[in-house]
């Protein structure tokens, strides 16, 4: 895998339900590259805490062999990557291979998967589409939250070397099924909430369908 674009965005105000809010998923490519932080990448902005930034979701992957499938869907949007407000898009990301819990070396930080991505109504704003969510969530296209062992610089080109192999663990497409295809399949569940690595929140949110 290899880091093919470094991204960062600027608060912006934008309407939802009628109403301005900011948010940070406007993300621009940068060629000075970016520096991951234990619980945000430096000089980006990080809106709603609740839901972005933090130690389990200090920075977001997305694959860049993704993209082909959503300029397909949506031909006329002005494509850049970062698109999906992905700090790193990177070359090679396969969710179907890569579990929570796996570790890797990139520049000069060392990163840890711990969740997949699950898209609120502001990516659905950022495509002009209300249902986009429902359409990411029937993909295998999630992306990859990541902790930070280690903080360092990370620039194009760079790439990712694995260190460890969470090889007991399910892989983040199995996590992410579980919020569409698999939302009853019960044993995939019970699984998952014992998972080590994978983030609280997510947990909680896998416990919230299990009620």
């Amino acid at each position: 895998m290899k880091v093919v674009s470094t991204n960062i965005a600027e608060s912006r105000t934008i309407l939802k339900n009628g109403k301005e809010v900011k948010t940070g998923i406007y993300k621009l490519p940068t060629d000075k590259g970016i520096f991951l932080g234990k619980t945000d990448v430096r000089h980006d902005a990080v809106i709603d805490r609740k839901f972005h930034g933090g130690e389990d979701k200090a920075c977001y992957l997305y694959s860049a062999d993704h993209y082909p499938f959503w300029k397909a869907q949506y031909p006329k949007l002005d494509w850049h990557l970062g698109m999906f407000g992905e700090n790193l898009t990177v070359k090679g990301l396969d969710e179907s291979k890569i579990r929570v819990g796996d570790t890797f070396e990139v520049g000069k930080a060392i990163i840890q998967v711990s969740e997949p991505r699950r898209p609120c109504s502001i990516l659905a704003i950022r495509f002009n589409d209300n249902g986009l969510v429902k359409k990411f969530m029937n993909t295998p296209y999630p992306g990859i939250y990541v902790r930070v062992l280690q903080q360092g610089l990370i620039k194009s080109n760079d790439c990712l070397k694995q260190l460890n192999t969470a090889s007991e663990s399910l892989t983040i497409n199995d996590i992410y099924s579980i919020f569409s295809e698999n939302k009853s399949n019960f044993d995939l569940i019970k699984l998952a909430l014992r998972e080590p690595y994978l983030s609280e929140d997510c947990k909680n949110s896998i416990r919230k369908r299990l009620k």
